[in-house]
């Protein structure tokens, strides 16, 4: 597992970047669904610098879930 490079699967890394980017459309401070992690991204780094990051997030989230074979499990909201 590395970063999401532009020499690696050019379509996954676009669908990870467009989620990202819709998850950040809806992130709104008080919400049910935004993360405190990805609001205070949101507060000191740009938009789109903000997708990438959390396109990582998922990635990673994504490949451990591949590699244990479990489902998706959601963080707590204190966590």
């Amino acid at each position: 597992m590395g970063r999401i490079s532009k020499a690696d699967n050019e379509r996954l890394r676009k669908l990870l970047i467009m989620g990202a980017i819709s998850v950040i459309r809806f992130a709104k401070p008080g919400g049910k669904s935004a993360s405190p992690w990805l609001l205070q991204l949101l507060e000191h780094k740009p938009r789109k610098l903000a997708a990438v990051a959390l396109a990582n997030k998922m990635a990673r989230i994504i490949w451990a879930m591949m590699a244990r074979g479990e489902a998706y499990r959601r963080q707590p909201a204190n966590a």
